[in-house]
């Protein structure tokens, strides 16, 4: 095969698809449409292939080693461990696996979070048909996709300090959450079926991101700034 019969052989392989959603009905919407994708043909160049889903980001960090996904479309925010994380492993075992953020949420300090973790792109989830397939083209050849309100989003937090809270875990999450309830340590413990020392560390990372020094401070900021939904 000479070198324009191999060019044109790598522009017809499918761009491997990954998906990683902690919602059942997005991820088999999106498998809908990689699958109706080439039979409808909404736009001209490689076709695309799902070659797998995950509920979550320890799933995806297992099933990337196995399916070899060119592009992940990954949500950002799900329980255990959240997109920005899982990004920065996948990223992290292997470089070539280019990830697109494709989620609900366009907070600046998120979407920052994300493209710092190695996301090529940031979506929100009513992208069209047309335009998540050019994004993942895109992203296949090493080029970056923002939505619109995104990168508006980007340029209106660039000057203003960062959100309290954002870089919490979700299991911080919920230790703030009983933290606001009146448990002490031993109490959530025991809600959460770990030991207190586990707890004892989740809340002081709390007290560090929160930039405060007590427990009281920790429920007012979290209070103030509806850091618990």
């Amino acid at each position: 095969m000479d070198a324009e019969e191999s060019d044109g052989h790598k522009m017809t392989e499918p761009i491997r698809v990954m998906v990683v959603d902690d919602h059942t009905m997005v991820r088999k919407g999106l498998a809908t449409f990689l699958s109706a994708f080439n039979e409808t043909s909404i736009t001209a160049g490689q076709p695309l292939v799902l070659v797998g889903e995950a509920e979550s980001g320890a799933t995806a960090i297992d099933l990337c080693a196995k399916v070899k996904p060119d592009v992940v479309l990954m949500d950002m925010v799900m329980p255990e461990m959240d997109g920005p994380t899982t990004t920065r492993i996948l990223r992290d075992r292997d470089p070539h696996i280019q990830v697109i953020a494709l989620t609900n949420y366009k907070e600046g300090a998120l979407v920052k979070k994300a493209l710092e973790a190695g996301a090529i792109g940031y979506l929100l989830k009513d992208i069209s048909a047309e335009e998540l397939a050019r994004a993942i083209r895109a992203a296949h050849n090493g080029r970056a996709t923002l939505s619109p309100e995104v990168t508006q989003s980007l340029v209106e937090t660039a000057n203003l300090p960062p959100v309290p809270g954002i870089d919490l875990t979700p299991r911080e999450r919920e230790v703030l959450s009983l933290m606001i309830d009146g448990l002490n340590n031993r109490q959530i413990a025991g809600r959460l079926t770990v030991s207190s020392s586990t707890i004892k560390s989740h809340v002081s990372n709390i007290l560090s991101k929160l930039g405060v020094s007590s427990r009281t401070e920790a429920v007012t900021v979290a209070l103030r700034n509806h850091i618990i939904t």
